[in-house]
This record gives structure tokens, C-alpha cells and sequence, in this order.
């Protein structure tokens, strides 16, 4: 299986630094255009399925894309793909979850892959979901074909550590920006990254 990963467009939390987790927070204008430039990009591809999180942000990146796109299959929905809940945090910035939560926000930084924010889930918990996902996923592929996955920046780093083989805690070195594009092969000895992170066709959205 080819697989075509990318996050969903920006959104206004995206911009004000404000951490979303499970929150439905929609695209905002430019997060529109970068999908629609995602799609272009994307254009040459025969893409075999298309699945999103639910979350708004997610899969209306990937309904802009598929209307661009010539033959695109149905979008295939599927909540497990959401981004690791913040609980309480969701809706705040950094400075804001430290003056409120600081002792929990403490012990979140000191151990991500374990701890949890206040009414969220774990980093662990989080790659135990979208690690059944992602199995599910090859599992019903062939190796032909091509699936892109639109969905969220923690689940992406996430997925870099599952299919790297290294711990979840150095998850923070994979930077995701939105409407990237990641491609990976999966052979039966496991995933190759061929593009991690590109952002060439989104040049047009900032000019």
C-alpha cells in the first residue's frame, strides 16, 4: 500500500496557538486554499481511497480535495483518526493551560507518552488507537494501491514513531505543518518514508 498522509488545512486555533485535541474547530480561509492546492498536487495520483478523522478540520480538507480530484472515491470517516484529546486543555494556549493546570501541565511534559491532561488521553493511548487503525488500513489494501489519509498533527508524529521503530516520546521531533504531504510504502517488512513533510505546493497560499 501507497499511503498519502497529510493534516487537515488551518484552522484559526492553528493560528493563535491554541491547543484544538478532539475540539471541531473548522477551517478558516487559508486552510481552505491549502487544500484546494493539496488537491492540484495530487491531481496525478490514482488515489484508490480516501480516509479522514471526523473532526471538521480533517474531513472537510479532504471533501476540498476530493472535488478537485478526477474519479475520487467516497471519503471513508472514521473517529479513530482524531487527534489526542487535551480534555480540559482544548481551546487554550501554553501560557493559559501553565497559569491554570501548571502542577498537571508539569507532569504532562515530563512524561507525554504516559501522562494525561485533565479529562484526555495519554500519547500512549493515542498510538494504541491509531496503530489498530493503521493495521486495519493495510489490512484492507492491497499493495497496489493508493490511500490518502487526511487527519492530525499528533496522530502523524505518532504514526512516524510506530512505523520508525522509535520511542513515543521523541514524537515532538516530527514536525507536521498543515496540508503537508507524507508518502509511505509499506512492504512486508514494514513502511518507507519516501516524503516527509512537503510543503512545495503550498506556495501560492502565502503569497
Amino acid at each position: 500500500m501507497k499511503l498519502l498522509l497529510t493534516r487537515h488545512g488551518e484552522t484559526d486555533h492553528n493560528l493563535n496557538h491554541r491547543y484544538q485535541g478532539q475540539m471541531d474547530v473548522p477551517l478558516n480561509r487559508t486552510g481552505i486554499r491549502q487544500a484546494e492546492l493539496l488537491a492540484k498536487r495530487l491531481s496525478a495520483e490514482r488515489i484508490n481511497a480516501v480516509v479522514a478523522s471526523d473532526l471538521s478540520r480533517a474531513a472537510e480538507t479532504a471533501r476540498i480535495v476530493c472535488a478537485l480530484l478526477t474519479n475520487p472515491p467516497a471519503i471513508q470517516i472514521d473517529s479513530r483518526w482524531r487527534e489526542l484529546s487535551f480534555g480540559k486543555w482544548e481551546g487554550l494556549n501554553q501560557d493559559e493551560i501553565k497559569a491554570q493546570w501548571g502542577e498537571e501541565a508539569n507532569v504532562w511534559y515530563a512524561d507525554i507518552v504516559n501522562a494525561i491532561p485533565p479529562g484526555g488521553e495519554s500519547l500512549f493511548q493515542l498510538s494504541e488507537r491509531v496503530g489498530a487503525a493503521l493495521k486495519d488500513l493495510q489490512y484492507a489494501h492491497k499493495k497496489d494501491e493508493i490511500v490518502l489519509l487526511v487527519t492530525h498533527s499528533g496522530v502523524i508524529q505518532t504514526l512516524m514513531c510506530l512505523i520508525l521503530g522509535v520511542e513515543l516520546k521523541r514524537y515532538w521531533q516530527f514536525r507536521v505543518l498543515q496540508a503537508s504531504l507524507t508518502i509511505i510504502h509499506f512492504h512486508e517488512a514494514g513502511g518507507a518514508i519516501e516524503v516527509f513533510n512537503d510543503c512545495s505546493h503550498l506556495k501560492e497560499a502565502h503569497e
